[in-house]
C-alpha cells in the first residue's frame, strides 16, 4: 500500500484535490480499484496531514433483478472504520431488460453517475471520489481519439455546478499493475461484478491493443501519458505543466519555450506558496 500512498498524495498535491473539512463520498463498486482506493484514502487520513471525513457508497444495479452481495464491502468499511451505506438501484433492469440496449455502458454508467452524485449529496458530501487509475486514463483518452476523433479525457478533478459537487481521481498517478499488488495484499474479499457484458466491451479491446503497443514499442503508455500531461488535457498537467511566462526566452517575443519546469523549481515554488492557487 505504501507506493499506492505516494502516487495518491502525489496526485493531492497536484491536482488540489482535498482541503480540510472536506466530506468525501467514496464511490465503491466492490472491485479492487474502489476498494484500494478506500483504504489508500483511508491511511492517508490516518497521517494527520488534511482533516477529513470518508463516507463509502455502493449503488446495487441488480442485474436481472437481483441483489448481488456485498456484505464482503461493507465488512471492509466498518474494518476501516468508515462509514458505508448500499443503495439498491432499477439500473440493470431498465438498461439491460427494459431499454435492451445493445452496447449498454454508455446508458448504464450515465445512470450509475446520476445516481451516485444525487447519493454523495444526499449524505452531506461535498466531494466523490471515484477510483480510476492510470491505465483508465490512458485507455479513455485512446478511446476519444480513435473513436470520437477528438482530443480529451475525463479530468482529474472537476466541479458539477448543478449538483455543487467535486468529482475527484485520487489513483489518477497509479498503474493497475500496482493496484491489483496491493488489493492482493490488503483487501480481503473482491465482489465479482455481475454485469452481463464485464470483459466484453469496447474498454477491454483497447486494453489489448495497449498490451501490444506496450510490448513492440516499450514506453508506449509513459509516453501516451507524457503527452497528455506536456498538453495539460483536461486539466491533466496539474501545476507542474503551468506555463511560466516568465521563464520563457524573451528573445522568442514571448513564445513559450518550454511548457514545464524542473523538478527542483516546482518544489522550491510549491513551498513559497506561490502556486497555493492552482487546481482549484
Amino acid at each position: 500500500m505504501q507506493k499506492i500512498l505516494g502516487y495518491l498524495r502525489r496526485a493531492v498535491q497536484e491536482f488540489d484535490l482535498i482541503q480540510n473539512g472536506d466530506r468525501i463520498a467514496v464511490g465503491i463498486s466492490g472491485g479492487k480499484d474502489s476498494l484500494v482506493l478506500l483504504a489508500a484514502l483511508r491511511d492517508f487520513q490516518k497521517f494527520g496531514l488534511l482533516d477529513y471525513t470518508l463516507v463509502g457508497i455502493t449503488l446495487d444495479p441488480q442485474f436481472g433483478g437481483i441483489p448481488t452481495d456485498y456484505s464482503a464491502a461493507a465488512a471492509f468499511c466498518e474494518q476501516l472504520g468508515v462509514e458505508y451505506h448500499l443503495i439498491p438501484t432499477q439500473i440493470g433492469h431498465i438498461v439491460i431488460d427494459v431499454r435492451k440496449e445493445s452496447s449498454p455502458c454508455s446508458l448504464c454508467a450515465k445512470m450509475r453517475r446520476g445516481a451516485l452524485h444525487d447519493q454523495a449529496k444526499a449524505f452531506g458530501c461535498n466531494k466523490l471520489a471515484l477510483g480510476h487509475h492510470n491505465d483508465d486514463a490512458i485507455e479513455t483518452f485512446l478511446m476519444n481519439l480513435f473513436i470520437e476523433g477528438r482530443i480529451g479525457c475525463y479530468a482529474p478533478k472537476s466541479y458539477l455546478s448543478r449538483k455543487d459537487l467535486t468529482l475527484i481521481r485520487p489513483l489518477s498517478f497509479a498503474p493497475e499493475r500496482d493496484i491489483v499488488h496491493a488489493a492482493k495484499l490488503n483487501v480481503p474479499e473482491i465482489v465479482k461484478s455481475r454485469c452481463p457484458v464485464d470483459g466484453h466491451t469496447m474498454r477491454e479491446t483497447m486494453k489489448t491493443f495497449i498490451r501490444e503497443q506496450e510490448k513492440q514499442n516499450p514506453g508506449f503508455k509513459t509516453r501516451v501519458f507524457g503527452a497528455m500531461r506536456r498538453a495539460n488535457v483536461d486539466g491533466w498537467g496539474g501545476k507542474t505543466y503551468v506555463r511560466d511566462l516568465a521563464m520563457d526566452n524573451p528573445e522568442t517575443n514571448g513564445k513559450a519555450e518550454r511548457f514545464h519546469m524542473l523538478e527542483q523549481e516546482i518544489a522550491r515554488r510549491l513551498k513559497e506558496g506561490q502556486y497555493a492557487d492552482l487546481g482549484n
